[in-house]
């Protein structure tokens, strides 16, 4: 199978539209197998042991028949960046057509995040609004910052642990989404989220695929919303299979975050808030105008072995995948 993969191995970077956590271009190595294209982009800080869960979703996209669509399309939230600029943010809300929510990333300048939700507020009063901090929060700013938030639907990862999630719970009413908290973990089976969190966040790639992902929703019996990891419209297009797989879906997902790109392998449009569950098949003629130097290509295909070697190769065996 790594031949295989390595063989049919593309890699592309996609510009995004503005500084998203400190990206600007996207690499992402595609490769295609019987059932179609898997996508393998783990950001390039991530240990071969951290990325291994990104190559595993990638081949069982490439290899392995998904489970039935209970859904055909999926309501996707607007994402917003730590854009501080009216005309900024109005232009990037304006490529998410028909979206009523909007995730704004927040945590680094308690000033500063307040005056983007207002004017958020300002320019879409009746969206609903979500805020993700990945973790930048002790308990004391956290809560400080959610008494003076005003309306929100969730918070998303305020804090670190585990530990200050559920000491956070006590003091407020905001529902709170897990989200590095599961899919960094190193076991997310054995993570105790009780009086923690109340939605768990699903990424397909990070946990391993949608196999993997279904079992830890049904392991920890929480509401879930699905999201990406600013994936091209490959990695998208199995996150959107994931949230169509869902027994119940009762929260728009950040599946909308091809917006954030400037180019892209294929288009998913967003219509009236809404994604069509699609396959996506790139042309080879745009995979060839997108492709990085042969020095990334080798560096992709290297990152690929080593991955393999680091633990994909037996957890790919073990679920008999490409038997």
């Amino acid at each position: 199978m790594l031949d295989s993969i390595l063989g049919s191995l593309r890699v592309v970077a996609l510009a995004t539209k503005t500084d998203f956590r400190s990206v600007t271009s996207r690499e992402v190595a595609l490769f295609e197998g019987p059932l179609g294209w898997g996508e393998f982009s783990p950001f390039l800080e991530y240990s071969y042991s951290e990325s291994v869960p990104w190559l595993t979703s990638a081949v069982e996209a490439a290899f392995v028949s998904p489970p039935p669509a209970l859904r055909s399309e999926i309501a996707v939230n607007a994402t917003l960046p730590a854009l501080d600029n009216a005309q900024e943010i109005e232009g990037l809300l304006d490529s998410y057509p028909g979206c009523s929510v909007i995730k704004v990333k927040v945590g680094t300048d308690p000033v500063k995040d307040l005056d983007r939700l207002a004017i958020i507020r300002e320019l879409r009063p009746d969206a609903t609004i979500r805020i993700d901090v990945n973790g930048l929060w002790d308990v004391e700013q956290a809560a400080s910052f959610l008494n003076n938030v005003g309306e929100i639907e969730y918070v998303e990862q305020p804090c670190a642990s585990v530990e200050e999630l559920r000491e956070l719970k006590k003091r407020t009413s905001i529902k709170i989404v897990g989200d590095e908290v599961i899919r960094k973990a190193k076991d997310p089976f054995a993570v105790d989220l009780s009086d923690a969190v109340d939605i768990v966040m699903l990424k397909v790639a990070p946990l391993g695929g949608i196999t993997r992902a279904l079992e830890i929703a049904r392991h920890h019996k929480l509401p879930v919303v699905v999201s990406s990891a600013l994936e091209s419209a490959v990695g998208i297009s199995y996150g959107l299979k994931l949230a169509s797989a869902l027994p119940s879906l009762d929260f728009a997902c950040g599946l909308g975050t091809g917006s954030l790109l400037a180019v892209d392998v294929e288009q998913l449009p967003i219509n009236n808030g809404m994604i069509r569950v699609a396959d996506v098949r790139p042309e080879v003629s745009l995979l060839n105008k997108l492709a990085v130097s042969n020095e990334r290509l080798n560096w992709w295909k290297n990152r690929i072995r080593m991955t393999w070697d680091a633990g994909a190769e037996s957890f790919i065996n073990e679920r008999g995948w490409g038997q």
